[in-house]
């Protein structure tokens, strides 16, 4: 079944939730199965309506079907989107539910934690079905919160690009960290280890200021982030800080960052190109998680995980290097990349 989500969308199928017992409601989306099943993480956010929890699942859906087939990983692309019910709720109760939803798709779609789930949410789901990872590892194989491969993957796209774009390493740069969440954080904590000069915004005041004494970072206010006068800016919030405006505010020669989605819309990616600033596709700086999600549910240790993770930063050189020689942005370079490897598959099917 394929589903039209809005102008020019498709999906393979969404999964409309809703168990009101359970304070269940939200939507699975599965964009592709051209590699394999589609994987993605469980998103629990407040939206002010179903229609929004549905069209952050389709953006996000299609971009996993692009990161996990540019990681050269067997699954296609998918998202669940959660909505976060208002006041106290049963947390136990609700991934229940979600897990039954998740085993009645019979394997189509395997899920593991992202923004606003954890591993004990996702070990609740794995009560009522096995299509779930980011568990608990086992020493030496792969598993457990991804979120040190995400940022460890974003580490090495921001040191590639730094390197091809600047010309610099980065414990020699000004790097400016928009959200400093569980990804944020890690990858604060790496950069200042390499010696980079920090500075740090999120909501979370409390967050900044314990990362702040941690890693010597100056903390901004979240209004001011994108437009300091830095070298690299990395969004690892939530997605569609890159806009017309902020763009136009940016001072940054480098975008890479952890967060989803980061541009409000394709045509951005032309806008950064235009004002000759290096942009990291998201999917592809921000792969080590699901790299060791899939390797977890593969059975695969966690040596092999980190092989796959140490391959984003080469493929953003190339990435990068494909934009310059075609003068042509990064974005377009990566989706056509990523196309073509699912449609490859798909060609061999017919």
């Amino acid at each position: 079944m394929v589903v039209r989500l809005g102008p020019q969308t498709l999906a393979e199928q969404m999964i409309r939730l809703d168990d009101r017992e359970a304070g269940l409601e939200g939507v699975i989306v599965i964009h592709s199965t051209a590699l394999g099943p589609g994987a993605g993480g469980c998103r629990l956010w407040t939206y002010p309506a179903f229609a929004d929890a549905a069209e952050d699942a389709t953006r996000l859906a299609r971009g996993m079907s692009y990161k996990n087939a540019l990681a050269g990983l067997p699954f296609g692309g998918a998202k669940a989107v959660l909505r976060r019910p208002s006041g106290t709720f049963d947390r136990k109760a609700l991934f229940r539910a979600f897990g039954r939803a998740v085993a009645n798709l019979g394997g189509c779609y395997v899920t593991a934690e992202d923004v606003g789930t954890s591993v004990a949410d996702m070990t609740e789901v794995a009560t009522v079905t096995r299509y779930v990872a980011g568990l608990n590892a086992a020493p030496g194989r792969a598993g457990g919160d991804p979120s040190p491969w995400t940022a460890q993957g974003v580490f090495d796209a921001m040191a590639a690009a730094a390197s091809l774009t600047l010309g610099s390493d980065l414990g020699e740069l000004r790097i400016a960290i928009q959200g400093v969440g569980s990804v944020g954080a890690d990858l604060c904590r790496r950069l200042s280890r390499s010696g980079a000069r920090l500075f740090i915004a999120d909501v979370d005041r409390e967050a900044c200021l314990r990362l702040a004494r941690q890693c010597g970072a100056t903390i901004v206010e979240p209004d001011h982030i994108l437009g300091l006068d830095v070298d690299v800016v990395a969004p690892c919030a939530l997605g569609g800080v890159l806009n017309e405006r902020s763009v136009d505010g940016l001072r940054a020669r480098v975008v890479c960052g952890a967060a989803n989605n980061q541009l409000e819309k394709p045509e951005i990616a032309r806008h950064l190109q235009d004002r000759n600033i290096a942009y990291v596709p998201d999917f592809v700086a921000n792969a080590g998680g699901i790299i060791s999600v899939a390797g977890e549910y593969m059975g695969e240790a966690e040596s092999g995980v980190a092989t796959r993770v140490a391959l984003i930063g080469p493929r953003v050189t190339t990435i990068l290097e494909e934009s310059r020689n075609r003068q042509v942005s990064p974005a377009f370079v990566a989706d056509r990349m990523a196309e073509e490897i699912i449609a490859g598959v798909d060609r061999e099917a017919a």
